[in-house]
């Protein structure tokens, strides 16, 4: 069952936070021993009322829980200013071996067999240790209840915090939370987040002792000011030429680089094989236009709701991109594209507080469905029963010859294709303008008219629609392919033409004859078959590729066309295909990249687009 309805405004709060919390909290700070005798460095903050009993909502992080020190506070507390007012022990965590606390960090920490081994640690028995811990220290103060909640990397770890969960955890709110890094963040089905490159540092290198400051700040490459991201990395060339700026030092970018299929390394440090046993409230939060973290929400809230029956799981898509939920007021405008007002607000007020409320507090009934999410084309909420919606058909978006997108299976002759040559030396850009950013963000709602000009990528439209077409789910392109070289990558954007004389309510712009990109995905050829065991093509043998590209809810508005375009590069939001197969392409030469001529068949096989339509 499907319902719908418009975006409500929130209301302004008029004390600042900052007076609020300074009235109303105070500080303690912990060193709290985890089990193998390591200390974590905990700052708690308290309601001074003490005639009441709160639930604690958790953070734990590896960005830094500053303000640091006994009476120095901060200027916001917990996901939004809704539940701070409403009262909570906020507790804020710095993981091992991040600024205050002790040990040593690791990406993705594995998840270990506690049970063998009773000293082994990992983020799971981190958070259990540390609540242990509270729920004694704090005993009288607390009503038993904890949630974790977190952005990006902490939403990362509040994820974790549902294995081998502690009985006292209640609710978990991961939001943007990283799945698996080889999918997420700095990996796109096997392709290299080159953009990401710039953050190498933040995650490369270990601390020498407890800091309040970032040890690994003068360690950051940037280009000069005058340069754009494009020419910046063109000018680079092969990525073995970054060892000039990240040396051996550098552990991350030495993992990344001596790791380049989905090996055992990787394999480890996927979260959603330990998404069991969970009974507690989940609820998981994307934002459709998140470019760092969307296959997280998608798959963590699948893997938990296929895996949990007794979890009270849900999830929240809303047309954000980063943690846009946390922060943006007003006007939600991603590229050009105006999405509404106050969507922000609603979320936190409307969303979010109630789920912690209701099952932290117990103060309110449970208002939400199962799935809460935004029709990034009709500009409104919808809530479903299930995700993804039953009530919907599959259906194929043919590939024609003659540029058209069909429901109808291609009637030419055998072997009939489009083709274009993809130069390495002159790859397609992600967005129009690509700069220099810590990480990509806009270019996920952005215009795509330069690149359908360009004679690398081939496009395929349906004609003007005569009435609206709703996309509610996953979509799969399935390409039969063939190219000159041995490697390829294959990109497919699925995009949303809108008409000559369309115009916005709001914006900074009109959007007449706007080809806004609705998803994109990437898939680096030599994995078409196994992310672990790469494979070069055979030049000019036809083989298939099959590349998934998430999930949408997007309404194609009647007078719009649904258009798809398949290039091979993406630059530089990813890296660059050799086109000649080599063994690990972080080690590829600059005489390996190549010229190769790419063919994309539609034949009575043909190449598609499947989408899920609402019916």
């Amino acid at each position: 069952m499907i319902f719908s309805f418009k975006v409500s405004a929130g209301t302004a709060v008029q004390e600042t936070d900052s007076a609020f919390i300074a009235a109303h909290y105070e500080k303690i700070i912990f060193d709290i021993p985890m089990r193998d005798g390591v200390k974590l460095h905990t700052q708690v903050y308290l309601p001074k009322d003490t005639s009441k009993q709160y639930p604690m909502l958790m953070q734990r992080t590896c960005y830094s829980i500053r303000p640091y020190g006994e009476g120095n506070m901060p200027t916001k507390l917990g996901p939004s200013s809704y539940l701070m007012r409403d009262l909570y022990i906020f507790v804020y965590q710095d993981v091992r071996g991040r600024y205050m606390s002790e040990g040593k960090f690791d990406n993705m920490r594995p998840i270990v067999d506690s049970k063998s081994d009773p000293k082994a640690t990992d983020e799971s028995t981190d958070t259990y240790d540390t609540i242990d811990y509270l729920l004694k220290q704090l005993e009288g103060r607390h009503n038993g209840n904890i949630g974790t909640w977190g952005i990006s990397y902490p939403g990362h770890y509040s994820a974790v915090s549902n294995v081998k969960a502690h009985p006292a955890l209640k609710a978990a709110s991961p939001q943007a939370p990283i799945a698996d890094f080889y999918f997420d963040d700095f990996h796109h089905r096997g392709a290299y987040t080159l953009s990401y490159w710039f953050a190498t540092p933040v995650f490369g290198y270990q601390k020498d002792s407890k800091t309040t400051e970032a040890w690994y700040r003068d360690k950051m490459a940037m280009p000069q000011k005058d340069k754009s991201a494009y020419d910046f990395f063109l000018e680079l060339g092969p990525l073995k030429n970054t060892d000039q700026y990240y040396k051996q030092d550098n552990f991350f970018w030495q993992e990344l680089s001596d790791h380049p299929n989905y090996d055992q390394f990787w394999q480890k440090r996927n979260l959603l094989p330990h998404l069991n046993d969970i009974d507690h409230a989940v609820l998981v939060v994307g934002g459709w236009f998140d470019a760092e973290d969307l296959y997280g929400p998608l798959n963590i809230y699948k893997t938990i709701e296929k895996r949990n029956k007794k979890a009270d799981n849900r999830i929240v898509m809303g047309p954000w991109t980063h943690g846009d939920w946390a922060r943006v007021k007003g006007d939600q405008i991603i590229s050009d594209v105006y999405f509404g007002s106050d969507i922000s607000d609603f979320y936190q007020k409307e969303i979010e507080f109630p789920f912690f409320a209701h099952h932290l507090k117990g103060k309110t009934e449970n208002p939400l469905p199962e799935a809460y999410l935004f029709d990034t084309g009709k500009k409104q909420w919808m809530k479903f029963d299930k995700w993804p919606s039953a009530n919907t058909i599959k259906k194929k978006l043919y590939f024609q010859q003659d540029g058209m997108l069909s429901e109808t299976k291609s009637k030419q002759g055998k072997d009939t294709y489009s083709e274009f040559i993809s130069d390495p030396t002159n790859p397609v850009p992600h967005t129009e303008h690509p700069e220099v950013r810590f990480t990509p963000r806009p270019y996920m709602a952005s215009d795509q008219r330069f690149a359908s000009k360009r004679e690398d990528v081939l496009v395929f439209q349906t004609d003007i629609l005569t009435e609206d077409v709703t996309l509610a789910g996953e979509l799969l392109a399935k390409l039969t392919v063939s190219t000159t070289g041995t490697d390829a990558d294959w990109v497919v954007k699925l995009i949303d033409v809108y008409p000559e004389d369309f115009t916005q309510e709001k914006g900074k712009k009109d959007l007449g004859g706007y080809q806004q990109m609705v998803r994109s995905e990437i898939m680096r050829g030599r994995y078409r078959n196994s992310f672990s065991k790469p494979e070069p093509f055979t030049p000019e043998k036809r083989t298939e590729i099959t590349l998934p590209l998430q999930d949408v809810l997007h309404t194609f508005k009647k007078g719009h066309r649904i258009m798809v375009q398949v290039q091979s590069t993406f630059f530089p939001l990813f890296d660059r295909n050799p086109q000649k197969y080599v063994e690990n392409i972080f080690d590829a030469e600059e005489s390996d990249f190549i010229k190769a001529t790419h063919k994309v068949y539609h034949d009575e096989k043909g190449s598609y687009l499947e989408v899920s339509i609402v019916k």
